[in-house]
């Protein structure tokens, strides 16, 4: 489970209260193209952008940092890693008329805790070298439902769905988001972590994982090779440092506050204050600070600072590409946040072979995966489905089901019945 800070609201909403009014008006939205508030941190792949993402989850795989090695792969050219799309998107939403715009103005859960718990992804083609990439947000569903930690929530779903500069479509991220009255949260969070010293023992541990980590890369994994049961290669990620959620800013950007120090931050915070609630010493700070500073997780009933979702997710993918190697593709992924990821922390992504298929000609490898901290608690499990090539054909990219982004986004509201 990993959180931010709801925008804030509207006039009509009671702020930080989860209300009927806010609701209907959520319902409203479904189906709605929405217009994204902030630009990519990425307008373009560039070499340094794939590196410096890359680079911040812990990953130097050449097909992303090195041009030369991926102009000798099928690739023909350097690709971004999977998740790169969270830091590109153009906006793609047609220009909301007076209605849609009220519609749309704030959000008619602010003030309430926002924690993502799922999020699916489906790849169709790469990012490559040279492309922009266009977005188009779309809500495709709102349920009330009641949790154990926040008590009754609202869960949220949002489609974002790709396409590269040719139109072509690239994928969906498609997540769901659980938002939560704060003081309800508090009251009820059963969070009673204490994050114990490492020993040196246990440091050695995880250094010897790090020194063992091996790629696949140019040696084709072919499909009838693998054998239900086959596990992959764990991954470490830890023990979470502050500094290692800095250096994954760098490469993934801010996402939630508009980018911007000083001066830009200030033109922000004039139109919304919200994002900025004051620290100790009532100096306005973004609402992300709670992934890095103890006192503000401490504020919100948490025992520490944790890391997003989007890193869990990135990692479950590194773990996944190093195992298929360059010839390889990632089709999809489904994981859900169950548990925080606090700094301190250590997470090791591990997977296992649970089923082999052939599908209108794609020859799939489901696995089991899952993030698991060093309590031996699984913070994230999730399915994937990986295309291996045979020893007698390559692997085809799968095709979407639409052609282009209105034709996605009218596909998955078939898919989740909205009329």
């Amino acid at each position: 489970m990993t959180s931010t800070e709801s925008r804030p609201t509207s006039s009509g909403e009671q702020f930080g209260v989860l209300t009927e009014a806010a609701f209907e008006r959520s319902r409203k939205r479904l189906g709605v193209s929405q217009p994204q508030r902030n630009p990519p941190h990425n307008y373009e792949v560039t070499w340094d952008g794939v590196r410096h993402f890359a680079y911040g989850y812990g990953d130097d795989n050449p097909l992303y940092c090195d041009p030369d090695y991926a102009a000798g792969t099928r690739w023909g050219r350097l690709i971004a890693p999977p998740t790169f799309h969270y830091t590109m998107g153009e906006d793609a939403a047609p220009k909301p008329d007076a209605d849609t715009k009220v519609l749309l103005k704030g959000d008619p859960f602010a003030g309430l805790g926002s924690y993502q718990a799922v999020m699916e992804y489906e790849w169709y083609r790469p990012l490559q070298l040279g492309d922009r990439c266009k977005v188009l947000a779309t809500q495709v569903g709102v349920q009330p439902k009641t949790s154990r930690f926040g008590g009754r929530t609202a869960h949220v779903t949002l489609d974002y769905i790709y396409a590269n500069g040719e139109g072509q479509i690239h994928g969906v991220r498609r997540g769901t988001w659980i938002n939560a009255e704060r003081h309800t949260s508090q009251k009820r969070a059963k969070e009673k972590v204490v994050i114990e010293p490492y020993s040196p023992e246990q440091l050695a541990e995880i250094d010897a994982a790090y020194a063992a980590e091996t790629r696949r890369g140019a040696e084709p994994r072919y499909w009838e090779d693998v054998a239900i049961g086959d596990e992959i290669q764990p991954r470490a990620k830890g023990p979470l440092v502050i500094s290692d959620v800095v250096v994954w800013h760098l490469g993934w950007g801010m996402q939630l506050t508009p980018p911007g120090a000083f001066r830009l931050a200030y033109n922000v915070r004039r139109k919304a204050p919200g994002l900025y609630p004051p620290n100790q010493l009532n100096i306005p700070d973004t609402v992300q600070r709670l992934h890095w500073e103890p006192e503000r997780a401490r504020e919100l009933g948490l025992p520490y600072p944790y890391d997003y979702g989007g890193m869990r997710e990135t990692w479950l993918c590194h773990a996944l590409t190093d195992w298929m190697g360059d010839d390889g593709w990632l089709f999809t992924l489904r994981c859900e946040h169950r548990k925080f990821n606090y700094s301190g922390d250590t997470t090791w992504v591990r997977g296992a072979v649970v089923d082999k298929r052939q599908v209108d000609g794609r020859n799939e490898v489901h696995l089991e995966v899952r993030c698991e901290n060093q309590r031996g608690e699984i913070t994230t499990p999730g399915t994937a489905v990986v295309l291996l090539p045979t020893r007698s054909a390559p692997v085809a990219l799968p095709t979407p089901p639409a052609d282009d982004l209105d034709g996605m986004v009218a596909h998955e509201l078939d898919k989740y019945a909205v009329q």
